[in-house]
């Protein structure tokens, strides 16, 4: 578990982003005491990767700082340099207050995985150069959990340069509404990074409107529609920024089909081919 932290920027035909070869004790982590148990499990989770379920807390603190300082790390690595690792840490985070043994188990998982993963980085090219976006959202797939997942993530160059997964903070009475509104946060992002790059010394002007691929065409009529629906009427006023947006042309929205979005993982966990998939539509890639 050495090259975690830190970053590190290569060029060649194209800019690679990956993580340096810096000691995690720096940043109040140590990948020894880790080791051991890691060894533990690896003759665990061989073969067909599986999802496992996280419910709330059950049972007594296993190591509560330990898992606080290895999620801090584990944060680090997902915001910087690891888009494919956002929707397990986020789940991760949400016991960080009382985790079980359950929920160690899992992160020993995700250690593994970032083993023979470690080589990683993000790998930047000279096309496309244009911001394109994928949204995507998870309605209900814990009967125990009634809020939805939403993940978004933005690309630039063949790679990712933003990206987000989190639990929406209402109550979605359908797919279309989660869909919606993950639509509408994604659109909010798209909104800034159009400002960010307009600003950037060369950048091509006037800028075309960023594309926000989703996989709900539901979610997509009811944001180019602004007459009035029944179904539609609970969705709440603040989140129809996308119709605003796509009036004025800072974003427009296209289909993709569910199995070329690469931001389901954001959403949901899925199978080690699927999750290998999207990581190479992201830019992610090993490191030659």
């Amino acid at each position: 578990m050495g090259p975690l932290v830190g970053t590190h920027v290569a060029q060649a035909e194209g800019m690679t982003l990956s993580e340096t070869k810096a000691n995690m004790v720096e940043h109040g982590q140590s990948s020894r005491g880790y080791k051991k148990e890691i060894d533990n499990y690896e003759g665990k989770g061989k073969g067909k990767s599986k999802v496992v379920d996280l419910g709330p807390e059950k049972g007594g603190v296993k190591k509560q700082l330990e898992y606080s300082r290895v999620i801090g790390s584990l944060m680090y690595l997902m915001t910087c340099t690891r888009p494919d690792l956002a929707y397990v840490v986020s789940r991760l985070t949400r016991y960080t207050s009382n985790p079980s043994s359950e929920h160690w188990k899992n992160m020993i998982r995700l250690l593994r995985y970032l083993r023979y993963t470690r080589n990683y980085g993000l790998h930047y090219g000279r096309d496309p150069a244009v911001i394109e976006g994928y949204s995507d959202a998870n309605w209900i797939s814990d009967m125990k959990d009634s809020k939805p997942t939403s993940g978004y993530v933005f690309t630039l160059g063949g790679a990712a340069i933003a990206w987000k997964s989190s639990k929406q903070t209402l109550i979605a009475r359908s797919t279309m509404e989660s869909e919606f509104i993950t639509l509408d946060k994604a659109g909010e992002e798209a909104e800034w990074l159009r400002q960010f790059v307009e600003d950037v010394p060369g950048w091509p002007k006037p800028m075309t409107a960023i594309c926000i691929h989703c996989d709900c065409q539901l979610a997509i009529g009811r944001a180019q529609s602004a007459m009035y629906n029944g179904k539609s009427r609970h969705i709440r006023c603040r989140h129809n920024t996308i119709q605003q947006l796509l009036s004025m042309g800072v974003t427009s929205i296209d289909h993709v089909k569910s199995k070329d979005n690469i931001a389901d993982p954001l959403t949901k966990g899925l199978s080690r081919e699927l999750v290998h998939k999207s990581s190479r539509g992201m830019g992610l890639k090993p490191l030659e």
